[in-house]
């Protein structure tokens, strides 16, 4: 198949030129401020695309789930942060055959909850763990909520001969939800609050915050010692139009879909519905846009079905063909099990997305 008119649909489209641009912007900003970036993989899920990271000069990976890890070795990793909360003693023997595998394996400890079940896994494993904590920053997930919390559980931490405490972590995901010109203070109110929290355990220890949102940024300040942003490799709405951290047209990934009926007046359905695009929107209600510019936007999706409208919908015909832009990325790419790799409308390769559906 030469070109993207002869694919099938729907489809996932990567814009080979546009990945490589988003790399080296993202690895540049870091190495200039002399912050270590370790991508975050949950998004791209692919071999083909960390081998790239990592030849930028990402200094590791992180995950999200152990089996994330595990897929995603032939990369080449030698360094992995898994930033989940492990609590299945079941997994020891795994854990302990990916740490074989690597320079450097760190996992995430949460709370003194989840620290009475990581203590159990971690000494199943027949060695030390290294741990970073996590540190709620605002988003009012996991992590230590204040100062006193996050004292007690570096102590009960140091408490257990499996583990070591490595430095601290936060996901300042609440960033999406501010907006562009509030950008700059919630940063810096992240990261003073992660600061000082390290401070007070131990100034020696490094803190990584993690969001695409926000990791430009955070480089830019030189106060972290690494940033783990994910969504930044291909880009999505929420990124360009939400946030305003990318602009339109950097988008590395497209959806191709088809209209394939026209119901009514100023509606088209397309054959890409949550199956491939997921159900996340925006906060105007938009799954997706057209890549080409026109007043085209899927503002509603069954499995199979996308539902557009806009002010250009009546021109549209059956069998016509869209490119979207997606709300949300990193679901679109755990729906597929490849995508198909661009330059232009020519097709020059597809690769697996190896940890699609790596959820344990």
């Amino acid at each position: 198949m030469a070109t993207i008119h002869e694919l099938p649909t729907p489809g996932v489209l990567v814009d080979r030129r546009r990945v490589a641009r988003n790399i080296r912007a993202m690895q540049d900003d870091c190495s200039a401020h002399g912050v270590e970036l370790r991508p975050h993989i949950k998004t791209h899920k692919m071999v083909a695309v960390a081998r790239q990271q990592l030849a930028a000069g990402a200094a590791g990976l992180t995950c999200a789930k152990l089996s994330e890890a595990e897929a995603l070795l032939p990369s080449g990793v030698r360094r992995f942060f898994i930033a989940h909360s492990l609590v299945d003693p079941r997994q020891a023997p795994r854990l302990a055959a990916l740490a074989e595998r690597l320079d450097e394996l760190r996992v995430a400890c949460t709370s003194l909850a989840h620290l009475a079940a990581l203590a159990p896994l971690a000494h199943r494993t027949g060695r030390k763990l290294q741990v970073m904590m996590a540190v709620d920053t605002g988003l009012g997930r996991e992590g230590a909520r204040d100062l006193a919390s996050a004292s007690d559980l570096a102590a009960a931490i140091a408490r257990e001969p499996a583990l070591e405490l490595r430095g601290f972590y936060t996901h300042e995901g609440q960033l999406y939800g501010a907006k562009p010109e509030a950008q700059a203070s919630r940063i810096s109110e992240v990261l003073d609050h992660l600061a000082t929290v390290r401070d007070a355990i131990d100034p020696a220890l490094p803190i990584w915050p993690g969001c695409s949102v926000s990791a430009r940024a955070m480089a830019a300040t030189g106060r972290p010692q690494a940033v783990r942003p994910g969504a930044y490799v291909f880009g999505d709405l929420f990124l360009t139009q939400v946030c305003g951290v990318m602009r339109a047209g950097e988008e590395a990934v497209h959806v191709l879909a088809t209209v394939i009926d026209r119901p009514e007046a100023g509606l088209a359905l397309i054959d890409a519905g949550s199956k491939t695009l997921s159900g996340d929107c925006t906060p105007a209600g938009v799954r997706a846009l057209d890549a080409d510019g026109r007043d085209l936007a899927v503002v509603r999706v069954n499995e199979e079905h996308g539902y557009v409208r806009g002010a250009d919908a009546d021109a549209l015909r059956v069998g016509d063909r869209l490119r979207l832009v997606p709300a949300h990325i990193c679901p679109v790419i755990n729906l597929t099990d490849e995508v198909v790799v661009t330059e232009g409308d020519e097709v020059v390769d597809r690769w697996a997305v190896e940890a699609r559906g790596c959820v344990t």
